[in-house]
């Protein structure tokens, strides 16, 4: 399914949970995972930013111990750390702190460059460290006692000073396990969501399946459903609504849900024709939740993707084998068959914060588009689009937006 969107998750603009791929590492024997209680192996860590360039759990010990995976490009990751960075300062001897990433240190020092810190960071692109504590999506935070014991896997904001302070006293603590569904996109629609080639109408709803990933698909490669079904996994009822409403960006939705309506769900739908998909999907939301919607034209402020050098432009490979693909995250897209307003769209998703971006370049033709930057160094995606001959303009124009309360 190459247009699965992992977009889901419920307040996160990125919508990026990163995946991880452990279990082979664990199927090898690399490393036995830990189970709660259970004294943690002496694994060491490769330091990028510390006072000294490793440490291990033995060298840690007597202290309580944070594991945090994650990734330069998981804004859910990037929104924990000044909840981080808190606790370490609270507990500076006494607590030690070390976020792992499986990126590179090269790419992991350009991200410290712009946002320092007194965390520690290290890189686990062998997965040692990862194969340990399996889990699927990041932020995944591993919490250890003094005495080395694991106490937890769980998310970075259930861990508290409150929580530190009684693993410090040696007192029980009761902190919610973070449990990863270890099955693939495919496997839990087949699981959850079979559907017969013969199946031309259905509509099924239920509630979030725990521990699996936030994800969108509309079969793009299938010739049975293609533009005919929509299944989403996780998705909060805002999201549901801009599916609905054609894919509306965080950007253009004014979202005045109440929080406590803002559950999330799992959806599969069927029609006939790919022309009633939306349709339905706004009939059946009205039938089952109290929510209103209304699409409004606004005046926005505005990033306008224009063409600055056209001879750039010609350099840009140009489709050929007529397959579009769908790989984006924040800093990175590899996408063919994409037109300029497909990139328009994924600049205001993963490029751009929180200003809508339009496409004035006239420009139809369908490129092979493939680059990099660093996102909390804006200077790099200019320099990334100059590259290509291409710029962002402010500026401002009547959007249409889509309130929803």
């Amino acid at each position: 399914m190459p247009d699965v969107r992992l977009f889901c998750y419920q307040q996160d603009q990125t919508t990026m949970k990163r995946i991880l791929v452990v279990m082979w590492l664990l199927a090898q024997g690399a490393v036995a995972q830990v189970k709660n209680g259970d004294v943690v192996p002496d694994l060491s860590f490769r330091l990028l930013n510390a006072p000294v360039k490793t440490t291990s759990m033995a060298e840690l010990k007597g202290k309580v111990v944070m594991i945090e995976f994650w990734a330069t490009w998981c804004g859910s990751c990037i929104a924990a750390m000044p909840h981080l960075k808190e606790l370490q300062a609270k507990y500076p001897k006494q607590l030690r702190i070390i976020s792992v990433s499986q990126e590179t240190p090269k790419r992991i020092l350009q991200f410290l460059k712009a946002r320092p810190s007194e965390v520690w960071f290290a890189s686990d692109s062998l997965l040692s460290i990862s194969t340990a504590f399996p889990h699927h999506i990041i932020p995944h935070t591993v919490l250890i006692s003094p005495d080395g014991r694991l106490v937890a896997n769980t998310s970075p904001e259930l861990v508290t000073e409150a929580v530190i302070g009684k693993l410090l006293k040696k007192q029980e603590i009761k902190v919610e396990e973070k449990t990863d569904n270890t099955l693939t996109y495919e496997e839990i629609i087949n699981s959850y969501f079979h559907a017969d080639d013969s199946v031309k109408r259905r509509f099924l709803i239920q509630p979030k399946i725990k521990g699996a990933p936030g994800f969108s698909t509309t079969y793009q490669d299938n010739s049975t459903f293609s533009g005919r079904r929509l299944t989403a996994v996780n998705c909060g009822l805002s999201n549901l609504y801009r599916m609905a409403y054609g894919d509306f960006p965080y950007n253009r939705t004014v979202d005045k849900i109440p929080a406590s309506e803002k559950n999330a769900y799992c959806i599969d739908l069927i029609v006939p024709r790919q022309k009633e998909l939306l349709a339905e999907l706004k009939k059946e939301l009205s039938v089952r939740f109290d929510v209103h919607a209304e699409v409004r034209p606004e005046l926005k402020d505005t990033y306008a993707l224009r063409i600055a050098d056209a001879e750039k432009v010609k350099k840009i490979p140009q489709n050929t084998s007529g397959v579009r693909t769908y790989s984006a995250r924040h800093g990175a897209v590899d996408q063919q068959s994409m037109t300029m307003e497909d990139l328009a769209a994924y600049l205001e998703s993963f490029g751009v914060s929180h200003i809508p971006v339009v496409d004035e370049t006239n420009n139809t033709t369908k490129y092979d588009i493939q680059f990099t930057f660093q996102p909390e160094d804006p200077s790099s995606l200019t320099k990334a689009l100059a590259d290509m001959g291409l710029e962002l303009v402010k500026t401002k124009k009547e959007l249409a937006i889509l309130y929803l309360w």
